[in-house]
């Protein structure tokens, strides 16, 4: 399959019950990472300047930024692309018309279908493992998730109890699907212990130097 927009390796899911920001996490993703803005529950104009603050980090890091909802929304707004519900597949043409990467979720065979109707560049095929995200739900299983990524046609991405390790793990097991990945929770707990790791260095400095850290330790 030719694919008309190339997409990231790796996504981050925003997520409103993160305690840490999406934007503060967007800054410590690796250049050429993706963003899948959600945050439904925002007032139309926070959500707006939620997003524009993310486009910042994007173009200073390479970032790919996709918003959930309506294609002439994300257009507008100044996103990447849109990421598609199931019941907004019919919006898909509107988005290739705009130029916009496309992406969508799928769960189950009849939205890999949907999926490939739409002919999504993408698919966050979810959860492969259990999550934290969708407690109680029943996970995919590999079997399953590499059956619904061949259905579905787009670039397959996994979502669901993913990490680093998880995903170059999935790689090998999938042959020549060169599968993505995506996750919430994992990259919150990357910058957790990297702060956690920043400030026991910060602890130790203000020690050795009597509890004044050294200068350029701190930004204000």
């Amino acid at each position: 399959m030719v694919r008309r927009h190339p997409l990231p390796p790796q996504w981050l899911f925003s997520d409103e019950r993160q305690a840490i920001g999406v934007v503060r996490l967007a800054a410590l993703l690796p250049p050429g990472s993706g963003i899948v803005l959600r945050h439904d529950s925002l007032a139309r104009g926070a959500r707006w300047r939620l997003l524009r603050r993310l486009v910042h980090v994007a173009r200073a890091r390479g970032l790919v930024i996709l918003l959930a909802g309506s294609p002439d929304v994300a257009r507008r707004w100044g996103a990447d692309g849109v990421h598609l519900r199931q019941h907004d597949a019919r919006r898909a043409a509107q988005a290739r018309r705009l130029g916009l990467r496309l992406t969508m979720p799928v769960h189950d065979t009849r939205e890999a279908r949907r999926a490939r109707r739409a002919k999504a560049d993408g698919v966050f095929i979810s959860p492969l493992h259990p999550t934290r995200s969708h407690p109680g739900a029943k996970a995919l299983g590999l079997a399953t998730w590499l059956r619904l990524a061949r259905l579905a046609g787009g670039q397959p991405i996994a979502l669901g109890g993913m990490a680093g390790a998880r995903a170059r793990q999935l790689i090998r097991r999938t042959g020549g699907l060169n599968p993505g990945w995506a996750a919430i929770d994992a990259w919150e707990q990357k910058a957790a212990r990297r702060g956690a790791k920043a400030a026991s260095i910060l602890g130790s400095e203000r020690a050795e130097n009597g509890g004044v850290p050294r200068p350029g330790a701190q930004r204000t």
